[in-house]
């Protein structure tokens, strides 16, 4: 982390609104409007064949009972007749009712009929599961294309962040950003697009038949509506703060989770297990109240659904039957209305799941946008300047930098490092040395001033062009997953065999490369295990041998080199940076005392320049960190006085 620089666990901005947001996740659909037009169209049709279903099972119901009833009724009377001898024997509700029939008395159930309408009913309802599959498939390929779209568009915008936005976040909630978050989305937006498609056209196609079977029954089916709809909203934001919780903590767990497990020797070897493991706790329980919160809230819209379905349920069955009675209705279209009724609730029911699933969705959604609204570095010149930059003559003029606006870091520094010298910087932890490489590489902007190499501004090239002509190795190795052939070749990926071998050659890989089991084909891990830190790090130098840059950058390179391989690489680095301009940051002075040029660096600000004998001669600043460093252990043990290190 950079001086100056928020730590991690920040907290982050405030989650968007659920509308906002959703009509963002929507508009990602924009490349694939073909295909959201043909499934719309397809679950148009699937819808409407489903929804004229029970009209026509309802004709069946009214064949089969039409039947029984005529069969009833003595032969050879007409219906009006059959009617006027129930009403002059007192039966008036059951003539009622049976004016309300299409019944012919003496004739049974006509199977033939009943048999073709339900055929028909067998293929409306085939007929709709297929178009509801095909619906099914091209959403699920539309809903990946997007994801897909927006993995790349994350990758791409991770590469395009500035290295601030790296050093305020924790590495753990990025990745779980990137992952978990994409997961959860994907997952949501597939289980809801379909559901709530169809189950909103469901409610329009069952509106529009139970007005047309009765009026007045599909009034009573409506008085519960408005109760569902403010039971499910008021549910749902009582939910999503505790589903935005639910992934914030999850991002948390995550990044405690890698940090632990990536500095576990660090973390075991101070003691500091149960203090990591009790940090651990108290970020899952938050994450477990939150999710149980979430999960539990959420889960209520289910039962009260089902409770206001049912009641609606009884009042069309009672009400329903009345109708039947009074032959103002037939007993096929109160089946009818039945089923509509009931299937009128569960997409309800549906749609209050799904306003559930989008929360955690959109809940996920939010914090992708976060990361793709970051700001980004400045972007390369679209006309670069197209000199070459081979001698590697590098300048800094008049260069201020700051972290934070009030804490300043670099001011006003000036510096001439010329084509094949080796360039030292010392200094102070804090002093800014790290910190000037990185501008250098153009992994901060400056605020003043400006840099140049060969004469070019470094912001008039791409930051490519730019950071192909720099070698870089620093204090912390990175080797991933593979052999050590193709670590070393990481550097330059056209490199030959004999060019790879040539460069393990000179860091002095080749010296301990042959006593591994595969040789250069030794497989090792990110974390290098199998090597140790002293080989890894040569491994890492040769990486940057094998790039041949112009410039090279040593950021304490040889730091974890045991001293007889040190002097062996010192001598390596003597040969290969003749002709490159080499910036080497160092602690142990032992290692720049045949710089052309060492730089003493204080709070920003160069206090020193000069080589090794001149600085000495100087009794300035340098010189006291080399007093400090060689003699301070012998003064401090009375081996020598303090008037004997001056004399030196």
């Amino acid at each position: 982390m950079r001086p100056g620089m928020p730590g991690p666990g920040a907290p982050g901005q405030k989650a968007k609104s659920f509308g906002p947001s959703l009509q963002r996740l929507l508009r990602r659909l924009a490349p694939d409007r073909a295909y959201v037009v043909v499934i719309f169209l397809l679950a148009v049709i699937a819808v409407v064949l489903n929804t004229v279903g029970p009209q026509i099972l309802g004709k069946a119901t009214n064949l089969i009972f039409n039947g029984v009833i005529g069969k009833q009724l003595p032969a050879g009377l007409t219906k009006d007749q059959a009617i006027e001898r129930l009403r002059q024997a007192g039966q008036g509700r059951m003539a009622d009712m049976l004016a309300g029939m299409n019944v012919t008395p003496g004739v049974g159930v006509d199977f033939s009929a009943v048999g073709h309408v339900l055929l028909l009913v067998i293929a409306l309802y085939a007929t709709a599961a297929v178009f509801g599959w095909l619906q099914a498939y091209l959403l699920t390929t539309v809903i990946n294309r997007v994801v897909k779209r927006l993995r790349g568009e994350i990758e791409e915008k991770i590469h395009r962040l500035p290295l601030s936005y790296f050093d305020n976040n924790p590495r753990g909630d990025l990745l779980s950003r990137v992952t978990n978050d994409v997961d959860n989305m994907s997952q949501s937006l597939q289980q809801t697009m379909s559901q709530m498609v169809t189950a909103v056209l469901t409610v329009i196609g069952i509106l529009i038949m139970m007005f047309w079977i009765s009026p007045l029954l599909a009034v009573i089916a409506l008085i519960t509506v408005p109760v569902a709809v403010i039971v499910t909203a008021q549910i749902a934001k009582r939910s999503k703060p505790h589903f935005v919780n639910q992934w914030r903590y999850t991002g948390l767990v995550d990044a405690q989770v890698e940090e632990a497990y990536t500095g576990h020797e660090v973390i075991t070897a101070f003691g500091r297990v149960d203090e990591v493991g009790r940090e651990f706790d108290r970020r899952n329980n938050k994450l477990y109240e939150s999710s149980f919160r979430a999960q539990f809230i959420s889960g209520l819209i289910m039962p009260v659904m089902m409770f206001v379905g049912n009641l609606n349920f009884v009042l069309v069955a009672v009400v329903g039957g009345l109708r039947v009675a009074t032959g103002n209705l037939s007993l096929g279209e109160v089946q009818a209305f039945m089923q509509y009724s009931r299937g009128f609730s569960q997409p309800l029911t549906q749609i209050g799941q799904m306003v559930n699933l989008l929360q955690s969705g959109i809940a996920s959604a939010e914090r992708i946008f976060e990361v793709l609204d970051t700001p980004e570095q400045i972007a390369d010149p679209e006309q670069e300047d197209s000199r070459q930059l081979d001698r590697g003559r590098v300048a800094f003029e008049n260069v201020s930098f700051r972290y934070e606006p009030e804490r300043p870091i670099i001011e006003d520094l000036s510096l001439v490092a010329e084509p094949g010298h080796v360039v030292a910087i010392v200094g102070p932890t804090g002093a800014g040395k790290t910190t000037l490489v990185n501008l250098l590489e153009r992994f901060y902007e400056i605020d003043e001033g400006a840099i140049t190499i060969d004469g070019v501004d470094i912001t008039r090239i791409t930051r490519d062009r730019l950071r192909s002509r720099i070698g870089m190795v620093l204090q912390d190795t990175w080797l991933f997953n593979g052999t050590i052939r193709e670590n070393i070749a990481y550097g330059n990926p056209s490199a030959t065999e004999e060019e790879i071998l040539e460069a393990a050659r000179d860091a002095y890989v080749d010296r301990f490369v042959h006593s591994l089991p595969g040789g250069y084909d030794t497989v090792i891990d990110e974390e290098g295990s199998g090597v140790s830190a002293g080989e890894k790090q040569l491994i890492t130098i040769a990486r940057a041998f094998l790039a041949k840059p112009s410039i090279l950058i040593l950021d304490e390179a040889t730091s974890s080199v045991d001293t007889r391989t040190e002097l062996l690489v010192q001598q390596a680095m003597a040969a290969l940076r003749r002709d490159r301009t080499s910036f080497v940051i160092a602690h142990r002075l032992s290692t720049i005392r045949d710089a052309d040029l060492i730089i003493v660096m204080e709070s920003g600000r160069i206090v020193e320049q000069g080589t090794h004998t001149q600085l000495l001669a100087a009794r300035g600043a340098y010189r006291k960190l080399y007093n400090a460093q060689f003699t301070g252990a012998a003064v401090d043990q009375g081996l020598v006085d303090e008037e004997t290190v001056e004399a030196v």
